[in-house]
Order: C-alpha cells, then structure tokens, then sequence
C-alpha cells in the first residue's frame, strides 16, 4: 500500500498528452522526467515568461532523441496544451527559506482562480494534478473552481514524501528501497505522518525489524524521529539550492504515467475525501488507486489509534487554512 510499484517500461497509448503549468524549477524537472521516462507521447510546457519557456521547450526538444524521442512543445501561448490528456499543474510562487508550504495558499489560490478555466477550455477532458504548494490546499480550491468530478482533480501529495521515507529506511536497514513497503500520509506539509503500523521490510512488519544484536531496530521514538526527518527534508533541499525540483519531477512523471497507462497504481496521492475515517471537505494523502480516470478509490487502510488521531490533527490543520481562505 505504497509508492513502492517500481516503474518497468510501461508505454503510454499512442497520442498520449502531457501538459506541464509553468516553466520554472519544478516545470521543467517534471517535463524533463516525464522525457527520460517516457511517460508520454508530446509534452507541452506552458509558461507566461515567453523568452524562458521557448527556452526550456528548445532544451528538452534537443535531448529528445537520446531519450523516448517524445515530442516537445510549448511557449506562452495557452493553446499548446489542447487537447492533453493530464495537466500537471507547477505554476505559482515558490516556497523560500524558511516559509511553509500554507504560507503560500492566498497567493496560489488567486493564481488557480486565474489559470484553471483557461485549462479547462484547452482541454476539457483531462486529470488534473496539483504540484504547486500548498497542494492540499489548492485541490480542493482547484474542484471548487473547476466542477470537474471529485477523482479528476487530485495533488502529488506525499508520494515524494513516501519516497523520501523509503531512501532514509533503505539506508538505514541496508535493504532494496523497491523492498520497504512504507507511506507518509495527511497533509503534505508539516501535519505529515508515517503509517508505521501497516510499514513493512521485505514483508516484516517494520516494528518487528531487529539489528544485528537482536534489538528492536525501530522504536516509537525513532520513528518518531524518522517521520521529522522526512518532513523537514524538503525545507533542508530548499536551505541549501533555493527549490527542490528533480525529485518533484521524477514523482509527478510517475503519477502521469499511472494515469495514462489506466494502471490501477496504489499513490498515497492527495485528493477530496468524503466521510474517510469520518473526515469530509479536506484533500489528504491516503493510499489511491490511480488510473485513467485519476482517483478511482482510496484504500481503507489499517491505522492505529495514533495514526488515527494524527489524519484528524492533519485534517484540522488543513481546514482552519481553507477557512482563512474561504474555500
């Protein structure tokens, strides 16, 4: 019940589209994933900043034939996203030292109030994913805004985030990270937790997971100091280059190709629950069943009481900001 299916090769059906929302740090990782991986047919990397986009369409366009050979367009004219099949949505102001990523939420939401309907008149008929900060935040302004079906419209969430928990517990057990079956759930953000309870090693239970004299390799207190480390992770990149951009891109290539390949891929991506665990109006990340149509259910996982009590801590983070904001 993770981000753990590795990606072998699977081919997006002829004509598949891929439309990338700006051309900044995270933009242009995504289109660059998206290229290497082959995650679809033609990219299209919109931008308003005309010189920079053509720019990135250039670059990319010159590698394409060392890599899947996808086309590549793009510029500042809207129209180069007609027609695409998933929209990833990267543009908005970035998060600077020492902001969170609700900081960001007024100045993003009025961004999406703007972009979204001109989206949705290129391409109707496209899944929606939400990379932009706060992505929890903006989904469900996003839905509001858009009327477009609960499943259609979702967020990358924690799936970098759980990605992020695999590497550190692949370093520290010495095992496969493609083994560690491990997820980040709730808010992509600073409310984020760990599902240690359904956390497994190689099919041991993670608790259960002892060293090499015999202990017990993870108590409560170190996985409570493991689920700090990954959620400060993001802001020690951020400290240190100004962005955290290759690693973003390489999660939203992996949720585009779930989606054009209808692969029924178990994400803890984020999207609008309705009466999970008893929590409704808030988008979070739980482990989805992504495909074609984007969202198509979320798994009722096991969760102890801890676990429980932090998803409605998280929840209640994210509702007070959509509050402020009158979403």
């Amino acid at each position: 019940m993770t981000a753990s299916h590795v990606h072998r090769n699977a081919v997006p059906a002829a004509g598949s589209k891929l439309a990338v929302i700006g051309a900044g740090a995270v933009g242009s990782s995504v289109a660059y994933a998206a290229l290497l991986r082959g995650s679809a047919r033609t990219i299209a990397l919109y931008d308003l900043k005309k010189e920079k986009v053509e720019a990135e369409v250039l670059d990319l366009a010159h590698g394409s034939p060392l890599a899947s050979g996808a086309r590549i367009i793009g510029g500042d004219d809207i129209t180069c996203v007609q027609g695409a099949d998933v929209v990833v949505i990267t543009a908005g102001a970035a998060q600077r030292p020492g902001q969170t990523r609700l900081d960001l939420a007024g100045t993003n939401v009025s961004i999406l109030r703007s972009l979204m309907p001109q989206l949705l008149e290129q391409a109707p008929d496209a899944v929606y994913v939400l990379v932009t900060n706060p992505c929890d935040v903006l989904t469900v302004a996003a839905l509001g805004i858009s009327g477009l079906p609960a499943g259609r419209v979702f967020a990358s969430g924690t799936v970098l985030d759980t990605s992020r928990l695999r590497n550190l517990l692949s370093w520290m057990t010495g095992v496969s990270a493609r083994s560690i079956h491990a997820t980040i759930a709730g808010e992509h953000g600073d409310s984020e937790f760990g599902l240690w309870s359904s956390a497994t090693v190689g099919g041991v239970p993670l608790r259960e997971c002892r060293g090499a004299d015999g202990t017990l390799s993870f108590t409560d207190a170190a996985l409570d100091d493991l689920g700090h480390q990954v959620a400060e992770a993001a802001y020690t990149v951020i400290q240190g280059k100004g962005a955290t951009n290759l690693a973003v891109g390489v999660s939203a290539a992996r949720i585009v190709e779930a989606v054009l390949t209808d692969e029924h891929a178990v994400l803890p991506v984020s999207s609008l629950l309705d009466g999970y665990q008893g929590i409704s109006g808030v988008a979070m990340s739980i482990p989805s069943v992504v495909g074609r149509q984007g969202v198509i259910r979320r798994l009722d996982v096991s969760m102890d009481e801890r676990e429980q009590a932090r998803l409605h801590a998280s929840a209640e983070a994210l509702r007070a900001v959509q509050e402020s904001l009158g979403i």
